[in-house]
């Protein structure tokens, strides 16, 4: 089957189209926490135990650049700083309780925002979405073959 010309801009119009809807659904938050904040608090979610520097690589910055985005979490009561109890030298950033729950209404919040758009279109459409959407998905965690592979990678 012959890919349409313009799928490319389609899927990148498509992708602006749900930023949107995402970032509406999070600027509509009364909260002060700005969107790197957000991201910070969804890493280290995301990955438990973290400590300032491992944050840092994470996000691309200089360690002393995430101590000061963890400063500001920690003054507004998201973030806490605990001694790692394996090594007391070593602090881990731990969300509070009030940072789970932020993270969970701004994800109610987004699921909300996607679903009203996705309400809005025929349920053989949003069955033909989903489909896609795995089929490139699936296709987006592919690698090149390996030299005498016969198969494509898969990445984690």
């Amino acid at each position: 089957m012959e890919r349409p010309p313009n799928l490319a801009a389609a899927i990148e119009s498509a992708a602006e189209a749900l930023i949107g809807v995402l970032d509406s659904a999070t600027s509509r938050h009364t909260i002060g926490v700005s969107p790197t904040q957000l991201r910070v608090l969804s890493l280290i979610v995301s990955h438990p135990g973290t400590n300032v520097n491992r944050l840092a690589e994470l996000l691309d910055v200089v360690p002393s650049s995430a101590s000061r985005l963890c400063d500001r979490l920690e003054a507004v009561g998201l973030l806490r700083r605990v001694a790692d109890p394996r090594d007391r030298r070593e602090v881990r950033l731990v969300p509070t309780g009030a940072a789970d729950t932020l993270l969970r209404d701004l994800q109610e919040r987004r699921h909300l925002a996607v679903q009203a758009v996705l309400d809005r279109m025929p349920n053989r459409v949003q069955h033909e979405l989903l489909l896609a959407l795995v089929a490139f998905s699936q296709a987006a965690t592919m690698t090149a073959p390996q030299a005498g592979s016969d198969s494509p990678a898969r990445t984690a």
